[in-house]
């Protein structure tokens, strides 16, 4: 059939192109691939034996390293992943040496409202049912992985209340004498699922385990994923895995994995996760897809891993990060770029034009009803004041040293009046900015995209972190809300308070990098709040810590690291072929 993302959807398309897709032997001859660095999962996605290919191109220079973001998120979405996806298929059309590094879906947004990140339109990764559904099983490594920390850490408590300090010593334990009130770990589970937010554990008699309260997170939410995007190597992993803080105990020093004997057997699970998918867009490039954080509740990137090995095997690697600048982008510029070591050639920063009108003042859309009729008519107003958020992240980019592109994630109801407000205003501020219809065109309608990332790519930059690793906590949090978020100020709870002092007073703490934990649909800590708001402070009310990761985890507002499910999910549309088992409704 003829692709028309005006009148099929997107699973429509991705079946259709995946009649036709390459195949994974065929991906990895055009990438120069050596037979043992290609892990076949079917004839359509891979494993990359990572090890291999970084020693065998170890003498090899870096390709370009691209980063794509976007303005602050609206329900209309602004195309972070289609753009990506549209970025590599153009770049592709000028018959440049190029791979996409994008982050796996969670089954959470897939079957909610969000959908999988695959893209969108003719600008998409396929094949689409397994990068949605689990993929190669990453992310049940992970949940298994971090559960049986979790299940280590509650029977070792059941059996430090059962038996005496005699008794654990004849079974080889020491009293580790965990405070029940200062668990920091949980359960996780790969869905959004508000119902399990807040739970009692260890009900029944004493055999049944330690009664408390626990709770359970998202899967992608889970340290071990963190981990999974900053490990360089199953060394690095294993170590950081061996650091992770579950608990306190009641002299408040820090319990972790070692102090389990569970960090050898977590580790375990996450040997094959460590090496990088192989999938592919709808015209026909490679697609490396690895790890799969939030980042509005995580660091929100592809791993370490997957760009490294993008940038050797070819000349431009395309990666994401999660959500608007102030968050994707921030942790992309001062936690992955100072783990790996990579510095960025580009960095895009994505709008629409119905997104923007959301921002200048049209009506908020609600998910699942009708779209708002303001939406339909030409209102230059609203897209110039709406522009303002996006100016806002142009100006986070260029405090990283770089100038942006911005590119205007073009639909067919755009005017051109609309569309040359946006140019002259980004334009004004410094930015390139390319006009992109590869939602409807594909790698044709990202040509004058792909030519301004290459153009941009050629000019030198300053890249430049935020704040040094000696800054202190305290301070880093305020350059970041002040910097970056737009805030007046910081305020803490009792408990971050306390938090805080006792992450300043503690020399490894300092070492560690600062990963935000931030509604992603304002600017602020806010949802409700839209535009560039003004007058306001950033309320820390936790601090986590990562120290596996690496990460100390301020959390501001009242976001949730267990989303929750609406009352039109997804998964109302989502049903199965019987015929041919292929899966209908998947976006």
């Amino acid at each position: 059939m003829a692709l028309d993302p005006t009148k099929h959807a997107d699973w429509e398309i991705a079946e259709e192109a995946e009649s036709r897709m390459k195949t994974v032997y065929e991906l990895g001859e055009k990438l120069g691939l050596d037979k043992a660095e290609l892990l076949p999962h079917g004839h359509y996605v891979a494993k990359l034996d990572y090890r291999k290919i970084l020693e065998r191109c170890k003498d090899k220079p870096d390709g370009k390293y691209v980063d794509v973001t976007a303005i602050t998120p609206t329900p209309l979405g602004e195309g972070k992943s289609t753009c990506a996806m549209g970025l590599v298929q153009g770049l592709g059309k000028r018959n440049k040496s190029v791979i996409g590094a994008i982050r796996q879906p969670s089954g959470g947004p897939t079957m909610n409202i969000k959908g999988s990140a695959a893209g969108g339109g003719l600008a998409q990764c396929i094949p689409l049912t397994p990068f949605s559904l689990g993929l190669t099983g990453d992310i049940n490594a992970i949940m298994n992985a971090h559960n049986l920390g979790m299940v280590a850490l509650t029977s070792r408590m059941q059996h430090e209340a059962n038996y005496t300090d005699e008794q654990l010593a004849k079974r080889g334990l020491r009293r580790l004498d965990i405070h029940p009130k200062k668990v920091e770990f949980n359960w996780i589970i790969d869905y959004c699922a508000q119902a399990l937010r807040n739970i009692t554990i260890g009900q029944g008699g004493k055999m049944d385990g330690f009664t408390m309260q626990s709770s359970f997170a998202i899967a992608v939410s889970s340290e071990i994923m963190a981990i999974l995007s900053v490990a360089k190597d199953l060394k690095d992993m294993r170590e950081r895995i061996g650091k992770i803080v579950v608990a306190y105990d009641k002299q408040d020093r820090p319990i972790t994995t070692t102090d389990l004997d569970v960090a050898g057997a977590m580790t375990a699970w996450m040997v094959e996760a460590l090496n990088p998918n192989l999938m592919q867009t709808l015209e026909g490039q490679p697609v490396v897809v690895h790890a799969g954080p939030f980042a509005n509740i995580a660091i929100g990137q592809s791993s370490v891993i997957a760009d490294r090995v993008a940038l050797k095997l070819a000349d431009y690697n395309v990666t994401e990060s999660g959500f608007g600048a102030d968050i994707g982008f921030e942790k992309f510029w001062n936690l992955k770029c100072r783990y790996s070591g990579l510095k960025p050639h580009c960095a895009v920063v994505v709008a629409t034009i119905r997104a923007l009108k959301c921002h200048g003042g049209a009506p908020i859309p609600v998910p699942g009803r009708p779209m708002p009729e303001e939406y339909g008519k030409e209102n230059v107003g609203w897209v110039e004041e709406g522009c303002k958020n996006l100016l806002h992240h142009i100006e986070t980019v260029k405090k990283a040293g770089i100038n942006p592109v911005v590119c205007i994630n073009a639909f067919y109801t755009d005017t051109d009046n609309e569309i040359k407000a946006v140019r002259r205003l980004c334009e004004a501020a410094g930015a390139r900015v390319a006009l992109s219809r590869h939602w409807e065109k594909g790698g044709d309608g990202a040509l004058e995209f792909a030519d301004a990332v290459v153009d941009a790519c050629e000019e030198e930059n300053d890249f430049r972190f935020l704040y040094d690793l000696e800054t202190p906590l305290s301070k880093r949090i305020e350059l970041i809300a002040k910097e970056v978020y737009g805030a007046d100020g910081v305020s803490y709870s009792a408990e971050a308070q306390t938090k805080l002092k006792r992450m300043e007073a503690d020399p490894e703490m300092k070492e560690m990098g600062t990963c935000m934990v931030k509604s992603h649909l304002s600017l602020s800590h806010d949802p409700t709040l839209k535009g560039v708001p003004k007058g306001w402070t950033l309320p820390v009310r936790d601090i986590l810590t990562y120290k596996g990761a690496g990460f100390v985890v301020p959390v501001a507002g009242t976001i949730s690291l267990m989303p929750g499910t609406a009352s039109d999910p997804a998964y109302r549309r989502i049903d199965v072929d019987v015929n041919t088992g292929k899966v209908k409704g998947v976006f």
